[in-house]
């Protein structure tokens, strides 16, 4: 006894769940991608220059925000203890750049206090952040 033969159904395939799972991860990178942005640690808008260059070999940071507030690669510090933390840091790499985000708004006076306490520094080279015009 034979049965009868079932017509063949062709193949299908359902592609809803993958366009769910493609739509999934590219919503993953989109937000992480946004918490991916490099920040200096406190917000500054800095100076505008004509003969601004980027530096290549920046390892150490130090950011003065608007409000007067110091921060050393990220790390909040007082003014007066920024040879001490910069000591140690140059002295790792025996000769370094360092570089002043200033707010453009901030008193002179900080600036020039900063970089005083830089200039005290053994090996530490000195340099302003600018954005270009």
């Amino acid at each position: 006894m034979r049965l009868p033969e079932e017509p063949d159904i062709p193949p299908q395939m359902n592609i809803l769940p993958m366009i769910d799972v493609i739509f999934a991860i590219l919503t993953f990178f989109i937000v992480s991608s946004l918490f991916m942005t490099r920040t200096e640690g406190l917000s500054v808008n800095l100076p505008k220059a004509a003969t601004a260059k980027p530096q290549q070999d920046t390892k150490i940071v130090i950011t003065v925000n608007s409000k007067g507030e110091f921060a050393l690669n990220h790390k909040p510090i007082q003014a007066d203890q920024i040879a001490v933390q910069l000591r140690p840091l140059v002295a790792a790499t025996g000769e370094a750049t360092v570089i002043v985000n200033a707010d453009e708004k901030i008193d002179h006076g900080k600036v020039i206090a900063v970089m005083d306490q830089v200039r005290q520094v053994q090996g530490a080279k000195l340099a302003i952040a600018t954005r270009r015009r």
